[in-house]
């Protein structure tokens, strides 16, 4: 039976989600606080975290950064309000699989979890199995692939550049597809999402009894890239002493595991990804320049989705037909009206949020075409207001709605904060946090 850790400090929603998932046959813990679930993390054997965005004590990045430094992370969703979708795109960078929009839709859930559980997140496609790529039409779209068919057959180190979400990964697969090294591995690994103090032993391996917890002999990514491609993502995010141990490896074609005198001869063509300029980094002092141009054969530039009109209708078709496969559903279009909408739309997470968006309205379709019904109301909301409300201004009025409700329940409860609690359907943890926010006494 797999064990979900659900970290939500609404009590009425956690107690929803727990008692859903429960009935799917899934064996559910709960906390309130970044604390509380890092005391269930360490004592629990987990398979899958539910995070809250915003914690009493925290946030669920916090979360995330806590798993990776354990070096045992776990396939994460984070759940978030449509006003933070942004900062739900960055939890992907830091180490989240997936995000949910709230209110969260039962079946939309129910799919997310069963992927990640049934899935390997991020494997590799089987050996001889070609990455599935649809690169567009528009301009841009045929500089890229323009690029890609032409430094694919090549042994060359490239950097592919652009912001979360636009297909780097994809990008690297296809590269490797291209050049002769396509029968070999593709071994990708996310900079961002290794502990600091276990890089080099993922990046390089170890020998036995090398530090605190070395109980085996461990090979690293580029011994297991050997013959292939090696895929680096969010390379900004290596240390200064991973990054020059990165420059040898690259120099001399050998890597020294820790805690070995010998070195290992390896051939790996390595890919790198990042969603910063990383020459920003350099003039910093936080990228070596030495390293950024030994990787910088060449470099790949992708476009935003914003930038790629063109290439919208048939990137919605294409993640259409990836879900009426996955779903066993038979949709087969989008209004007009939905069409026009996402045409306003900025999509801050690129093709991923556009993927996520269409699979899930894919799922609750009830006809042949995606309506307006089927997508976030919130989106539908933020597109239509455009610039008539301003997102501080609806978060202010939200805010001013919960504290009158607070404030109700404080009076009729006469102020005692357990029975206040009760009528709020929340806990008087959750009641105390909110109080100090909205700078209500007694």
């Amino acid at each position: 039976m797999s064990r979900i850790l659900i970290v939500e400090d609404d009590s009425t929603f956690s107690q929803i989600l727990e008692n859903f998932l429960k009935r799917q046959g899934y064996e559910i813990f709960t906390a309130a606080t970044v604390r509380a679930a890092r005391q269930i993390m360490d004592s629990e054997d987990l398979h899958l975290l539910l995070l809250d965005y915003r914690l009493p004590d925290g946030t669920g990045i916090d979360l995330l950064d806590y798993q990776r430094a354990s070096g045992t992370p776990l396939p994460s969703v984070v759940m978030t309000s449509f006003q933070d979708i942004k900062t739900a795109v960055r939890s992907v960078k830091s180490g989240a699989h997936d995000y949910i929009v709230k209110p969260v839709h039962p079946d939309e859930l129910l799919m997310v979890v069963r992927e990640l559980l049934n899935t390997d997140a991020g494997a590799a496609p089987a050996p001889g199995k070609k990455a599935e790529m649809v690169t567009g039409i528009s301009m841009a779209a045929r500089q890229v692939r323009e690029h890609i068919e032409l430094v694919g057959p090549t042994n060359m180190s490239v950097i592919v550049e652009g912001e979360s979400g636009t297909g780097k990964e994809q990008v690297a697969r296809t590269i490797h597809d291209l050049s002769k090294r396509a029968g070999g591995p593709f071994v990708a690994i996310d900079c961002g999402a290794i502990a600091a103090d276990l890089a080099s032993s993922e990046l390089f391996g170890h020998v036995k009894g090398a530090f605190t917890g070395a109980l085996l002999n461990k090979k690293g990514q580029f011994e297991l890239a050997h013959g292939g491609t090696l895929f680096l993502d969010e390379i900004g995010n290596l240390g200064y002493e991973v990054q020059v141990k990165l420059l040898r490896a690259l120099q001399e074609r050998e890597v020294q595991p820790l805690g070995s005198g010998k070195t290992v001869k390896v051939d790996v063509r390595v890919l790198a990804a990042t969603n910063d300029d990383l020459l920003t980094s350099v003039r910093k002092g936080a990228f070596r320049e030495d390293l950024y141009h030994r990787l910088n054969e060449f470099k790949i530039k992708l476009p935003a989705l914003r930038q790629r009109e063109d290439d919208l209708n048939l990137f919605i078709g294409h993640f259409m037909a990836q879900s009426n496969k996955e779903l066993g559903k038979n949709v087969d279009g989008v209004s007009p009206e939905v069409l026009a909408l996402f045409r306003r739309y900025d999509w801050p997470g690129n093709l991923r949020e556009l993927k996520n968006v269409v699979k899930r309205a894919v799922l609750l379709a009830q006809g042949s075409l995606i309506t307006k019904e089927d997508i976030p109301a919130e989106m539908v909301f933020e597109i239509e207001q455009g610039s008539a409300v301003p997102p501080a201004s609806l978060k202010e009025k939200q805010a001013g709605n919960e504290r009158e409700l607070i404030m109700k329940a404080l009076e009729d409860s006469r102020y005692n904060k357990s029975k206040a609690a009760r009528l709020l359907n929340i806990d008087r943890t959750t009641l105390y946090y909110k109080m100090m926010k909205y700078n209500i006494e007694k």
